[in-house]
């Protein structure tokens, strides 16, 4: 049975697949810098060389910035809507395989970070997936206005924080002045490491830099996660996800995309006046860039809801079957980056400007991308998705 079959079998448009491999390359062409530099200031630290670096960093920023985990986010509780569909289907208990899955993927989590990358979210995934869980029999509306509730609290965060380094920098400048070179000693620490350390020693230090970012992550952006986790399900529920022809996909690319492009290149263009992501101007930017990121991320689905609408292609067959292994994609995107970056690999780590990191990333997402499809094609799925339905399905009938 091919792909289209298999879609076809399960209930399923080409859609949902294609919105994951779009969202997946956005991922890494964020990802990269987080890999190449210190997570604190990424290309600011040595990065922004030439005008051609800082074109490529503020297009990332203005275009995937916000906007591929946000897709991701959405496509994940769209992902527990049809696993609910599809053990109604099957007449077998949807909870305890829901909860197994949501334990592997705390491992493989787990296991990303040592091996791979501290900006995880599969962690995150996993601990706000289980909140997610208590929605599953919400009504459209009800998950809707969470939703949309969830991602507004998470904008008015990211504001907060503007506000905070504002304050902080009019009322206290010496104790703004005073966090610089501390963190400057931090950052020169970790990427000595990064650069030239062992295995183990990089494991560790990505476990330590993990704590400090999963507490900033908390705030900053779960409650965004949980809200579009809540509009993927509501997406599925509706039936909008499975109509590429719904009204609300023209709405969203033809307002919603235009609206959202000019609010994150705004905060883009923000960003990129300021000295350091971590001042007053460069949270700002950043904040401005999350509040176009919702209108702009609906725009993008409205935009490959009209393409996987029109005819079928090879190259759009391709791409939406490697949006079916996207989580044996995304960890092999770590693994490479590490390879290329870390000292235990080529540890080019501080080494390559930010133009040059993102072309690495592009060349890694279609990679990884291509890697998926080639395998779907003779494979029922990818070797993660395998292992993790693996673990999903421990002690039950899979069929």
């Amino acid at each position: 049975m091919n792909y289209l079959e298999q879609s076809q079998a399960a209930g399923r448009h080409i859609l949902p697949d294609l919105v994951r491999a779009f969202a997946l390359f956005g991922i890494v062409l964020v990802n990269v810098a987080y890999f190449a530099y210190p997570g604190e200031v990424t290309y600011h630290y040595g990065g922004l060389k030439t005008s051609l670096d800082s074109a490529a960093y503020f297009g990332v920023n203005a275009l995937f910035l916000f906007k591929s985990y946000t897709l991701f986010s959405f496509m994940f509780g769209a992902g527990l809507a049809y696993q609910m569909m599809s053990a109604e289907r099957r007449g077998v208990a949807f909870g305890p395989r829901y909860f197994r899955r949501i334990v592997g993927l705390l491992i493989l989590g787990a296991l990303h970070v040592t091996f791979g990358f501290v900006g995880d979210i599969l962690i995150m995934y996993a601990v706000i997936g289980g909140i997610l869980y208590l929605f599953r029999n919400r009504q459209i509306k009800t998950l809707m206005r969470w939703g949309i509730s969830l991602i507004i609290l998470q904008i008015v965060i990211a504001m907060l924080f503007a506000l905070g380094f504002y304050l902080g920098e009019i009322f206290d400048p010496e104790s703004m002045a005073a966090i610089g070179p501390e963190t400057e000693s931090a950052m020169a620490a970790a990427a000595a490491i990064y650069k030239s350390g062992s295995f183990a020693d990089i494991a560790a230090q990505r476990w330590s830099d993990w704590v400090g970012y999963i507490g900033f992550a908390s705030a900053y952006q779960a409650p965004g996660v949980l809200g579009f986790f809540l509009l993927g399900l509501a997406a599925v529920k509706s039936g909008s996800l499975n109509n590429p022809d719904a009204p609300f996909w023209k709405t969203a690319r033809n307002i919603y995309l235009p609206l959202g492009l000019i609010i994150s290149i705004t905060g883009a263009a923000i960003s990129h006046m300021a000295s350091s992501p971590l001042s007053a101007m460069g949270m700002l930017g950043m904040a401005i860039i999350l509040l176009g990121s919702p209108f702009s991320s609906f725009g993008y689905l409205g935009w490959l809801a009209k393409w996987s609408a029109g005819p079928i292609s090879r190259f759009k067959i391709f791409m939406a079957r490697g949006g079916t292994s996207t989580l044996t994609a995304y960890l092999m995107q770590s693994l490479i980056l590490s390879l290329v970056f870390c000292g235990y690999g080529l540890g080019l780590y501080g080494h390559i400007s930010a133009a040059g990191c993102i072309a690495i990333a592009a060349v890694t997402g279609i990679v990884t991308l291509s890697f998926s499809s080639l395998w779907r094609k003779r494979f029922t799925r990818g070797p993660m998705e395998y292992l993790l339905r693996s673990w999903t399905y421990l002690g039950s009938n899979k069929n």
